[in-house]
């Protein structure tokens, strides 16, 4: 049995619909997609870029260049592409949360989704900090965000902190979560049975023996030495100017970086355009693209789909390895 996908594009008047649109120009092999979405602001993005778009039921199978599956979400004002509207906030909340509810009830067996404008999400009166902690709080879990190319995947014990906050952030106990999770997921999602991950070190050359600092040695080095004997296969702390060369990544299944900065900006070096984002520990396998909404391409036909493809790829691959199980 084939995957069955929910595909959320994200913000409207963002290129997300029109990534969809020439998402729907190919047969897929690996997986059914469904998108959630406005049919009104698809149909506006298939003309922009000249191409056939055919709006099916969601139940639907799509045969043909251009079919797509559709679960409605109208939204509340005409699109403008590029200029975000927040009345139209709630249909893009309301897509994502019912997507989510029917991955968590079986009825899909994971969810792609697009970027949001987190702007017009809060200015339409909907608190949001992001699709990661609003899925998070919708399935009742703790989460880590990977993101992966055909290079490396990066797990982040912190996300989005000032670096002054980051030490402060690093215990024992938030070590062992992100850990746990990162392990669990290499093994159920990716199908790697004893997977090895290489552990940063928060302070240049890892500490260099507590001369630079000394969380490596009071922190993280403790809780690897715990887990090591708990049976997971850790490196580290290791030196991260060193740890992503190619040589040494050839070892390694995932790597773990202590903060955003430390890890992303090595992936998105080594294939930004294949990049994608990954939310560990739901209960369903989710795939986000690792771009934002690109107001000022919107509607112009110029959105490079990579991430978007990518994404489907990555998410039919994780979906079906849990169907395997």
């Amino acid at each position: 049995m084939l995957p069955r996908l929910a595909l959320v594009p994200g913000e409207p008047a963002g290129v997300g619909p029109e990534l969809c649109v020439r998402l729907a120009q190919r047969p897929r092999s690996d997986c059914r997609l469904v998108a959630f979405a406005d049919p009104l602001t698809l149909q506006a993005a298939a003309e922009a870029l000249g191409l056939p778009l055919n709006l099916l039921h969601e139940d639907q199978p799509a045969r043909a260049p251009g079919d797509l599956p559709l679960r409605m979400f109208p939204n509340a004002n005409t699109v403008a592409f590029g200029r975000p509207d927040p009345r139209n906030a709630r249909a893009v909340v309301d897509a994502l949360l019912d997507a989510a509810d029917g991955c968590l009830h079986g009825r899909f067996q994971g969810m792609v989704t697009g970027p949001v404008q987190k702007s017009a999400i809060n200015e339409g009166g909907i608190p949001y900090t992001g699709t990661t902690e609003l899925l998070a709080g919708h399935a009742g879990c703790e989460v880590v965000m990977m993101l992966a190319n055909d290079v490396v995947r990066v797990a982040l014990a912190t996300t989005h902190l000032p670096l002054r906050a980051v030490p402060d952030a690093i215990d024992a106990g938030l070590l062992r979560r992100v850990l746990a999770i990162t392990h669990r997921a290499l093994r159920t999602d990716f199908g790697i049975a004893d997977p090895v991950i290489a552990v940063l070190g928060l302070n240049p050359h890892a500490g260099e023996d507590g001369h630079l600092g000394r969380e490596e040695i009071e922190v993280i080095g403790p809780v690897l030495e715990q887990l090591r004997g708990e049976g997971m296969r850790l490196a580290g702390p290791l030196p991260a100017d060193t740890a992503f060369l190619p040589a040494r990544l050839r070892g390694f299944d995932a790597v773990l970086a202590m903060y955003h900065d430390q890890g992303l900006p090595v992936l998105k070096y080594s294939g930004f355009e294949r990049a994608v984002n990954l939310t560990l520990g739901l209960p369903y396998p989710r795939v986000a693209v690792d771009h934002g909404t690109a107001l000022d391409l919107a509607g112009k036909g110029l959105a490079d789909p990579s991430s978007l493809e990518a994404a489907v790829a990555t998410c039919a691959r994780m979906a079906a390895q849990r169907l395997q199980r």
